[in-house]
Parts: structure tokens; sequence; C-alpha cells
């Protein structure tokens, strides 16, 4: 059976690619509150992104087909895969193609930055590269996912989307990237509890399977606390004006997840607090973003 755009689309997790535009939208608002913002820049490393975050999806789709796990998830609007290849429809094979096509199209942007930006790139480009590569057979078999997620999908584009602009460091993008990255840890974190039972079937060795859910679910309570901590520490110690204290109001949300994690976390996670703890995630990152710029014109 020949796959569809609407397969491709459902094996690269369509709906799950809002977060990369917020990334990027933090890190370029970053830059230009510290002087420097160029809009082709800023479009190449949102495209770059967008195809690693599609490939990371469709890789861990085929990886979980070949090693049961999604023969054995319990799915839910926010975990478990899209379902796409245990339905037919698409063979392993086409999602190993589109998931190293997408691997090389956001590696030939990452090489055009080098050339044009400068070799200090290199770093966050390789850590990006192997969490690209290797989150699902080795990073999340190792008990390092969750890290590896919180920076591939939350620090590292941060930052990486402020120079890219060619200013150099920013110490707003430095600030900015601290909560992404325990955001996007506690972004995957949540979902791991709906899965546990098909990822320790498979192999996996995530926190949750590691630490067990009452310790797990604790260490997404004290990551969700410390992303608004992160941003009140960061405004007043200037890195970011003080106009960004309203990203905190998304902090809110967190009381549906934070309820169940130190109720019952033996209970299943309910779906309103994982769409919550979604919500959370773009809306903080997206305030972020929109109130640098918001006081980059009040400075003006």
């Amino acid at each position: 059976m020949m796959a569809g755009v609407r397969q491709y689309a459902s094996v690269a997790r369509a709906p799950f690619l809002l977060l990369p535009p917020t990334l990027v939208a933090a890190g370029a608002a970053a830059a230009a509150w510290d002087g420097v913002f160029s809009w082709v820049r800023t479009l190449l490393a949102l495209i770059g992104l967008v195809v690693l975050h599609m490939a990371v999806n469709i890789l861990n789709e085929w990886s979980d087909m070949r090693t049961g796990i999604d023969l054995e998830t319990e799915r839910t609007p926010f975990s478990g895969g899209s379902g796409t290849l245990p339905a037919g429809g698409m063979g392993t094979k086409a999602a190993l193609v589109f998931g190293l096509v997408c691997s090389g199209v956001g590696l030939t942007i990452g090489l055009w930055f080098l050339w044009k930006v400068g070799w200090f790139l290199l770093p966050i480009m390789l850590a990006g590269a192997v969490s690209v590569l290797t989150y699902t057979d080795v990073l999340a078999r190792i008990g390092v996912g969750e890290i590896a997620a919180g920076f591939g999908l939350g620090a590292g584009p941060v930052v990486g989307a402020a120079l890219v602009q060619g200013g150099g460091w920013s110490d707003a993008a430095a600030a900015a990237s601290i909560p992404a990255f325990f955001m996007t840890f506690n972004l995957l974190l949540l979902n791991e509890f709906p899965d546990e039972k098909a990822d320790r079937g498979g192999g996996r060795r995530n926190l949750v399977i590691l630490l067990g859910r009452k310790t797990a679910a604790w260490i997404y309570v004290v990551a969700g606390i410390a992303t608004p901590a992160a941003l009140i520490v960061a405004v007043i110690l200037g890195a970011l004006p003080a106009l960004c204290l309203v990203a905190v109001l998304p902090s809110l949300l967190l009381a549906k997840p934070v309820q169940w994690a130190a109720s019952d976390p033996s209970e299943p996670v309910p779906i309103p607090a994982l769409g919550a703890n979604v919500v959370w995630n773009l809306a903080t990152n997206s305030l972020v973003a929109l109130t640098l710029i918001a006081a980059m014109f009040l400075r003006n």
C-alpha cells in the first residue's frame, strides 16, 4: 500500500509540530532584544527545527514498530504514537527513508549556518544530531531520554535560534532556554506514564521505569515549579525584561497534572492533565517571545 499525504503527516505527528515555532520565536526574539535579527535566518532555523522534530517523531515510530512497542501501547491523544505503522498506513522502510530524508534536510540547513555564522555552532549542532539519531534506540534506553529531549527540543533550539542571527551570545536567549528545557523535559516525562507497560516490554529505561511512578511524578512537579522560578530569577538578574513575568501565568495550567502527581500517580494520567501539559509548553514559550518583542518596542 502506498502511503498518502495523510499518512506521512500522521507518522510525523503533525499536530505536535507546534513546539518548534515557539522555541525559534523565543530564541529569535531574545536575539532581537539584544540587538540582532534576521527574518531569513529565523525562517531557515524554523524549517530546520521542524524537519528535525519530524525526524525524531518518524524514527521513533519506526523503532517502536520494530521493537513491538507500537503493538502494545495504549494510545491517548497526546501519547502512544500515531498508530500509522501498526494500522498498515505506511511500511517501516518508507518510514525509515522519510525520517532519514528529514534528518538530511535539517543537516543541510545546519551546515549552511556553520558556513555563514561560524564553527561555534558545531557543539549545539552535534548535540542536536545525536538527540535526533539516537534518542529512541539509545538515549531512551539508558535513562537520559528526558534530558536529551529537554535540550534537543527545548534549551538547544532557543539558544541556537539566537546564535544563528549572527550576533554572538545572547544572555536573554540563555535565560529563555532554561524554562524551555524544563518544559520539554516535563512534556516527555508526563507522556511516559501512559506508555509505561509498553515501554518496559520494549526495553526502554526512562525515569518512570527506573525510579517508579511516584518518584517520577515528583520530579515532574519539581521541574514544573522550576519553570516559572527560572523566569522570575532571570528577570531579577536582568537577563530578561520585567514584562517577561507575564510568561509565568501559563504555569497555572500545571494545576491539573500537579494535582494528579501529588494525589495518586499510580492511577492513569487524566487526559485533561496531558492536554494542559502541552498547552503550558506552547503558551509559555510563546509569551516569552511576545513579551520580549513588546519590551523591545517599549524600550525604543
